[in-house]
Order: structure tokens, then C-alpha cells, then sequence
């Protein structure tokens, strides 16, 4: 003879073995079975053509994120070559306006000496400080270089944490497209890329 007791405040409803509402748990390891949600919680691809798309958006993104950094490599070159010619135009102006205000005899080499300095430090490519024989080391703060310059940071900065957020679904498909795309991309723009290299000491 079996005896059923409710107690109260309890349930005898058997719990429901539906997940569908659960979110998918991450693998926390290499694998290569489908279903990882990438980026959005609607795109999971599962199909080895879905993984094969992903994995070719992916690879193209990685070679812009290169291409992206080459392009910042130039603008940088041609933005200190810029702030350069800039300078040396405020030093020659300023040599000029003291070669020509009148002084004394006595003073003359002392104001020669100056103007030399300047020059002498212009062509050695270093910026230095107004009205000072002191040169400094970075080049001065121009607007229309430091916008751009800290806008194409944050945008290649955003790229970066784009491909990284996939590396972190442990999808090895993913991850092996992304290291050849980024892989791709050097070997076609990473010379272009190297501001250092276009700067001729």
C-alpha cells in the first residue's frame, strides 16, 4: 500500500525537460563542431557552410585589419614629414627675423651663432622649441593630424576586439582563419605599413 503526502508549499509536477530556453554554454576548448554564437546571440553557424562563410569573413577581416594598419604606417609618415616642414618654416622665419633686426657690432656673432643653431638643428630633423637652443624630441601638436590619428587608432582597436571575440569561441576553424588572413595581410601590406622605414634620417 503506497501513501502519497502533499506537503505544503511543495510540488509534485515533475520538472520539464525542455532547454530551449537556456543559453548555449561556450565549449572552454578547441573544437570544430558548429553551433557557437559569434559575435550575436542570433548567429550561431552550425552547417559546415555556415562555418565555411564565417570562417571567409573572418580570414577577409583579418587581411582589412592589416591593410587598415599599413594605411595608418603612411599617414604617420607623411604626417611628421608634414609637422618637419612646418617647423623648419617657423625656424627659417624666425632666423630671418633675426639675422635682419638691427644690433650691435659685439652682438653680431652671438646672433649668427643663434640663427646657425637653429638651421643646424632643423636639418638634423628635430623640432626645436621656440625662442630656445633646446630641441625637443616630439613633434608639435597639430589638430588636423592628432584627430585623424586618434580616430584610425580607436577604429583598429575596434577591429582588433572584433577578431578577438571570435578567437574566443575556441573554434579552431575560426581561429586558423583569422591567423592566415592576418598572415595574408602582412605579406601584402606590411611593408607599406613599416612608418619607420619611409623616414630618411
Amino acid at each position: 500500500m503506497s501513501m502519497t503526502m502533499d506537503m505544503p508549499g511543495m510540488s509534485t509536477s515533475t520538472p520539464s525537460a525542455d532547454t530551449s530556453g537556456m543559453d548555449m554554454m561556450m565549449t572552454p576548448w578547441l573544437h570544430f563542431v558548429g553551433g557557437d554564437n559569434l559575435f550575436f546571440k542570433t548567429l550561431n553557424p552550425s552547417s559546415h557552410g555556415a562555418i565555411a562563410g564565417a570562417c571567409i569573413v573572418l580570414g577577409f577581416l583579418a587581411i582589412f585589419e592589416r591593410w587598415f594598419a599599413s594605411v595608418r604606417g603612411v599617414l604617420e609618415v607623411h604626417w611628421y614629414h608634414s609637422a618637419h616642414n612646418q617647423v623648419k618654416s617657423k625656424v627659417a622665419d624666425e632666423g630671418d627675423r633675426l639675422s635682419t633686426s638691427p644690433t650691435p657690432d659685439k652682438e653680431h656673432d652671438v646672433v649668427k651663432g643663434d640663427v646657425d643653431s637653429l638651421k643646424g638643428a632643423s636639418s638634423a630633423r628635430v623640432y626645436p622649441s621656440r625662442g630656445s637652443r633646446v630641441s625637443r624630441l616630439s613633434p608639435p601638436f597639430i589638430l588636423s593630424h592628432d584627430i585623424p590619428r586618434g580616430v584610425g587608432f580607436a577604429f583598429q582597436a575596434f577591429l582588433a576586439y572584433i577578431l578577438m571575440l571570435a578567437v574566443m569561441t575556441f573554434q579552431a576553424a575560426y581561429i586558423i582563419a583569422i591567423i592566415v588572413g592576418l598572415g595574408i595581410g602582412e605579406f601584402l601590406f606590411g611593408r607599406l605599413g613599416s612608418a619607420r622605414g619611409h623616414i630618411l634620417h
